[in-house]
């Protein structure tokens, strides 16, 4: 009888951690199925090349997301740029996105890179995904124009020519539009027409106003092809010193009211140190009387 109950009481052991082991195992397939309906977001990539004559070549790459109905920036994702030709895929590098979803990849070397059959660079820009987003990539198709600016002086007036060839043919780009615009610290300033396309030379000339303000008289003037389905965007950058001088009215080094602390000025110096040593002189005084008083008393 003794060893009947034993055996039962054995079993029941038994079934006991068979049952807990049952409720891990759904535990664990319960999440596993919930992780597998997580639904991930797709990333929209967006690049556009830009050349600049005599400086880098990049890409300006940003990453966004549609998130309950918002598009935001998609930041701290890692960017892998490929150079594709025929078949191959050649790894430039990587660069990761900011806080506003955005990065640049300075591509270096760039005329060592080579062309296909139609004298067309290929370009592949991926992220491969993560917990959040999924995996996706963006193709980047142009060739390679360039742009020859200088400034020429007719009749006293001042002109800005600039000639757009394809550079790989050697050959003139006809009734392409071209902005001329003076550099400035946050927006440029344009000049000229608003469409300037090339003639049939290439070539655009543009009069240069008088009386644009520049640092020392210098002004940088940009010649533009901005945005092509094609060549992407190149731009020139021309240098003359036809500016109108600025005349510096900063007072950062005077002593002024609103100038930094080491910038104070005398007369502010003077009368508060005077107030101070007026006020803690009275403190001084009154605390004597005390004194003198409590003497006298006792």
């Amino acid at each position: 009888m003794s060893k009947l109950i034993k055996n039962i009481k054995q079993l029941e052991l038994r079934i006991f951690y068979l049952m807990i082991l049952s409720i891990i195992l759904c535990t664990l397939s319960i999440q596993d199925v919930n992780a597998q309906d997580v639904k991930k977001n797709r990333v929209r990539l967006k690049a556009d090349y830009v050349k600049i004559m005599d400086g880098d070549s990049y890409f300006d790459i940003s990453a966004s997301a549609k998130i309950e109905k918002k598009n935001v920036p998609v930041s701290t994702i890692e960017v892998i740029i490929y150079h594709e030709l025929n078949d191959d895929q050649i790894e430039l590098g990587t660069v990761t996105t900011d806080s506003n979803g955005e990065c640049r990849f300075i591509i270096k070397n760039f005329y060592n890179l080579k062309t296909d059959t139609t004298n067309t660079y290929n370009f592949l820009i991926s992220f491969k995904g993560n917990d959040a987003f999924k995996k996706v990539s963006k193709s980047i198709e142009f060739k390679d124009a360039s742009i020859a600016a200088e400034m020429i002086t007719k009749d006293s007036i001042n002109y800005i020519s600039a000639t757009l060839r394809e550079t790989s043919t050697d050959s003139l780009l006809v009734d392409q539009s071209l902005n001329v615009q003076v550099q400035r610290l946050f927006k440029s300033l344009r000049i000229g027409k608003e469409f300037n396309n090339t003639d049939e030379n290439g070539t655009i000339i543009v009069p240069i106003e008088e009386g644009i303000p520049g640092i020392d008289g210098n002004l940088i003037i940009e010649v533009v092809l901005n945005d092509s389905d094609e060549y992407g965007t190149v731009k020139s950058l021309v240098k003359v010193p036809i500016g109108v001088p600025i005349v510096d009215e900063s007072t950062f080094d005077q002593r002024t009211m609103w100038s930094t602390r080491s910038k104070t000025p005398i007369f502010i110096l003077v009368f508060t140190n005077l107030l101070i040593v007026g006020i803690w002189g009275i403190i001084i005084y009154l605390i004597s009387n005390l004194f003198k008083i409590v003497k006298l008393k006792s």
